[in-house]
């Protein structure tokens, strides 16, 4: 299996993911704004479709957009906090129904099905080595703002009150947030993303450990998951974004059932 050059980059794109996944998802599930990524994967289709459409890089496209639709959630979310669930629901629907348009046209149905599915097993160099850059990135700014994204995950006022940049620290969460998503759904695909993004953090949760200990345990039941359901997916010939998101769901129900020996 890993003699083939395409397996080789979908391992190692996989592994990628599923560490920047858990490292942005920890945040979004502790702040209660998990359908933030579904929002963002929709904006992230909807840049695919607009770079198909204007004969531009899908990847660059969609970067490009769902950076700027995570910058327009905070602006609106900070300015409308009452209101920040709605406001997603506003940027999802804005987004579907740019993509959909779009595609109905005819002018982006040739290469959209591997961005809504995923399609890592045709994954490039070019997309690792940018998957990589955005791993970097985010893992180097969260680790230079990680007392400030803490204190702002956990008690925003409190942050303010101890002079803490709450709105630039939300800023740089929401950009990094954005280029996550834009560089992962080509490999997971928009209706499986969330499953990278919520589940591991979610299964890690349930051992009630502390933020470090969830972070690192999220970060490994994530590449439990995309890395075992890549080789089922090889071994079953089935579509390896859906065998990934199955998997999470299945190590959930794990953790879930001997949680009570954990108490």
């Amino acid at each position: 299996m890993l003699s083939y050059p395409f397996m080789q980059n979908a391992l190692m794109a996989g592994a990628l993911v599923a560490i920047l996944s858990p490292i942005i998802g920890i945040f979004l599930v502790l702040r209660r704004y998990s359908m933030m990524g579904d929002t963002l994967a929709h904006s992230s289709l909807a840049g695919v479709a607009i770079g198909i459409v204007a004969g531009l890089s899908p990847t660059l496209s969609s970067v490009i957009f769902t950076a700027l639709a995570a910058l327009l959630i905070e602006f609106l979310r900070d300015r409308f906090k009452r209101y920040a669930e709605i406001l997603m629901s506003v940027v999802l629907t804005l987004s579907v129904g740019i993509a959909i348009v779009l595609v109905s046209s005819g002018q982006a149905n040739t290469n959209i099905n591997q961005y809504l599915f995923g399609s890592i097993l045709t994954v490039t160099r070019q997309d690792l080595y940018l998957v990589l850059l955005v791993a970097l990135v985010t893992v180097g700014t969260v680790y230079y703002y990680y007392h400030e994204l803490i204190y702002t995950t956990f008690d925003e006022d409190g942050a303010h009150i101890i002079n803490i940049k709450v709105k630039r620290v939300n800023y740089i969460f929401a950009l990094l947030m954005g280029l996550s998503i834009a560089v992962s759904i080509r490999i997971t695909g928009v209706l499986v993303i969330s499953s990278l993004i919520v589940l591991p953090v979610a299964t890690a949760m349930q051992f009630k450990k502390g933020f470090k200990h969830t972070l690192f345990l999220s970060i490994a039941v994530g590449l439990i998951d995309v890395l075992l359901g890549l080789i089922l997916s090889y071994t079953l010939d089935s579509a390896p974004g859906g065998t990934i998101a199955l998997l999470s769901v299945i190590t959930m129900v794990i953790s879930l059932l001997i949680n009570p020996f954990n108490k």
